[in-house]
This record gives structure tokens, sequence and C-alpha cells, in this order.
């Protein structure tokens, strides 16, 4: 399905929110921000997740990135539910804005509509989307869930972690990594640019090509 993915600005949408009427673009601001869908309130998957976003929230907020969700459902419908979702993780608040989008126009310009799950009425629900956008207003990373299946919130964290690490450095990070690893040096950087930018040296792993692309790091 064609529609916002990485490398595009996220269109500068004005919502109804629990926090009152937002921006996107002002909302991202000159950090980041975790826009993120769920089908709809007062539904299991749902509040788990949500609740774990709200149980999250300092560590994104130590990041500089923001949280936005979006669900379907009304302003007062929002509000309800958060006191299910504190109620279901005690002591965790939810203390970031929730949109409404009850005519689902927003899903559908974010791209977070889900082609199988439909309401009563057979409008499609949004699918559990999740866009990261940075300063620059465009799209980083993007996850797509299925209804059934609930996001891994250590792994939104790890992803963000991973995407600043490479913006302040010249480096990637490698497959299952987390923040603390080592990182790999990119290949547009020569060995002599490396000892410059990485002092403290880095690892050429010895492979059977010969080639010494495969650079390791601490950054």
């Amino acid at each position: 399905m064609p529609g916002l993915t990485i490398g595009d600005t996220i269109p500068d949408l004005e919502l109804d929110t629990t926090h009152g009427r937002i921006r996107i673009h002002d909302y991202v601001g000159n950090g980041y921000a975790i826009v993120f869908s769920h089908p709809a309130d007062f539904t299991p998957v749902c509040t788990t997740e949500m609740a774990a976003m709200a149980g999250y929230a300092a560590e994104f907020e130590n990041r500089g990135v923001k949280l936005l969700g979006i669900s379907c459902d009304d302003v007062n419908s929002h509000k309800e539910w958060i006191k299910d979702i504190e109620a279901y993780k005690p002591g965790c608040r939810v203390t970031f804005p929730i949109a409404a989008d009850p005519k689902k126009e927003v899903i559908k310009q974010l791209n977070m509509v889900d082609p199988d799950e439909k309401d009563q009425n057979g409008q499609n629900l949004p699918s559990r989307t999740l866009h990261l956008v940075g300063p620059d207003k465009k799209v980083k990373v993007s996850f797509l869930y299925p209804a059934p299946v609930g996001r891994n919130t250590d792994e939104v964290l790890r992803v963000v972690d991973s995407i600043q690490k490479a913006s302040q450095h010249r480096v990637a990070t490698p497959a299952n990594w987390k923040a603390g690893d080592a990182v790999v040096i990119l290949p547009s950087v020569s060995n002599e640019e490396a000892q410059k930018l990485f002092p403290g040296g880095f690892e050429v792993k010895d492979l059977p090509s010969g080639k010494d692309y495969l650079r390791f790091t601490k950054a």
C-alpha cells in the first residue's frame, strides 16, 4: 500500500488530542517524536501497548523523544480509556497526548490503515503503525504490525538509540545491537579517516575475502 514511508516528510496535520489542538511539526519541534496508532480504545492489546509506552515515557524523554498516540475514537473516549490504561499498570501515567481520528482521515494520510481490520460500519481501522520522526520532520523508521501482534517497546527504544547513534557518528549498528555494544564503521569512511574519527581504535575482522570492510569500534 503506497503512502508515508522512510525518508518522507510527515504531513503537518492539525490534530484534536487529549492535550488540546496540536500541529505535528510544532509538536516534533527540534527533537524526535514517535507517532503511533492503535485500532481502538478499550481493546486488550492496545491497552497493554499504551501502558508499555507510558511506562517507557521517561526513557524516551531522556533521549529527546516525544510520544503521540492516535486512535479513531474521540477525545472523551480517550480520556476515559486512559483511566483503564493507568489502572492496568499501576504507577504509570499517560503524560503524552492521544489524538482523535473519528472520521479516519488522519490514519490515511499517515499510512496507518489496516486493510484487513474493519469496524462495525465496514470502515478500515488503523494498523499498529509507528513512525519515528526526526528533527527534520522526516520519517526515520516505520514499524507496521497487524492487529493481533502487540509491539515490543524494548525494540522501539533500541531503534531510537541506533538511529541517534548513527546520526551522531559515521557508524551503523550491527544485528542484535544494544546500547553499549560495539558499532560498525561505515564503508564510506577510509581507514585513515577512521583513525582520526575513532581515536580509541577499531577492530578489523579477518575475513576469507581479505576485504577490510567489517570494522568494529566503540562510539
